[in-house]
């Protein structure tokens, strides 16, 4: 039987999923691991899948195609830049995973770009050929696919769509060094603080925010008919409505898909989004779909599987 793997790598675990090559997940498996730089952790990972495979009656001669995801840039030669999140040696895992499984293409791919590919493989982007994946979390990322491939970029900041300049007079700075980007307003943090400055604002006392990104607390206030929560998310929709704006008129894409955590009050807010997002637009863009994506927090470890495979299929090819 031929197996792909997706891992999705985190800071103190990987999350491991087992495809077939159509796309159905088998299993998915959460591996516990030290931090990724040294022999022996590498062997944890390899171990922990050959244990996977086994239940399966497979082995690892059986991989033909291996994705990870990783939370930074990667390029378009697959060349993996700046990982300030994580302690991962990517070059040494690479070397270890090909040793153990030696007949695996393997596929690095950033997280963003990673759920947009899983999304178009297996979630609601399957037949849509070009489209954007926002991922509004901590941050706010993007997965840019056109004409069925990814847009990475020549230095792998493709979809670094967080970092657009929404307002140019903002006096904070963002953690990339500049003023104004997306990312200050449409993430978790961002709405959250909104939200807080607003009700600081009123002399208001805010409802019970439990940490910064605590948007979930944020939208049960908004349905309460509480107005700096509104304020929040009405700020929230126009400075994302005005980047969206701007990037169809780069990419026009098809669909807009919104991931992350804060997509899981989409249906709260998608009716001010897209009406925002119709004022903006270039008329010839304002007929996009804007709907949420599908797989949750499945869809990166999706998406670095079938980059994997798909890199695979080019090779064959050659």
């Amino acid at each position: 039987m031929e197996a792909v793997l997706g891992i999705d790598i985190g800071g103190t675990s990987i999350k491991a999923g087992f495809f077939t090559p159509e796309g159905e997940l088998l299993e998915e498996r959460k591996i516990p691991t030290p931090e990724l730089v040294s022999d022996e952790a590498y062997a944890v990972v390899t171990d922990g899948l050959t244990k996977m495979l086994a239940t399966h009656d497979c082995g690892p001669a059986d991989v033909i195609a291996l994705g990870l995801d990783i939370p930074g840039p990667v390029a378009d030669d697959g060349t993996v830049g700046f990982l300030p999140n994580i302690k991962l040696d990517p070059e040494g895992l690479v070397a270890a995973i090909n040793a153990a499984f030696p007949n695996a293409t393997v596929a690095f791919v950033n997280d963003a770009n990673a759920a947009a590919l899983g999304e178009m493989w297996s979630g609601v982007a399957r037949g849509v050929s070009s489209y954007v994946l926002i991922a509004l979390g901590t941050g706010v990322g993007a997965g840019v696919v056109v004409g069925g491939k990814l847009v990475a970029g020549a230095f792998g900041a493709g979809g670094e769509v967080g970092h657009i300049t929404v307002n140019p007079g903002e006096e904070r700075t963002c953690g990339c060094g500049r003023k104004g980007c997306l990312e200050q307003y449409a993430s978790a943090t961002g709405v959250v603080r909104l939200y807080l400055e607003e009700c600081e604002r009123r002399g208001v006392t805010p409802a019970s925010v439990e940490h910064a990104t605590d948007t979930l607390t944020v939208f049960r206030a908004l349905a309460a008919g509480d107005e700096c929560a509104k304020l929040a998310v009405d700020q929230m929709c126009e400075y994302l409505a005005q980047a969206m704006a701007q990037i169809s008129c780069i990419v026009d894409p098809a669909m807009y898909l919104l991931g992350g955590g804060v997509a899981g009050a989409f249906a709260t807010f998608a009716p001010e989004l897209r009406r925002r997002f119709a004022a903006h637009a270039l008329s010839t863009c304002r007929d996009v779909r804007i709907e949420a994506a599908s797989l949750g927090n499945q869809a990166a470890m999706y998406g670095c599987a079938y980059e994997a495979l798909r890199l695979r299929g080019e090779r064959l090819g050659e």
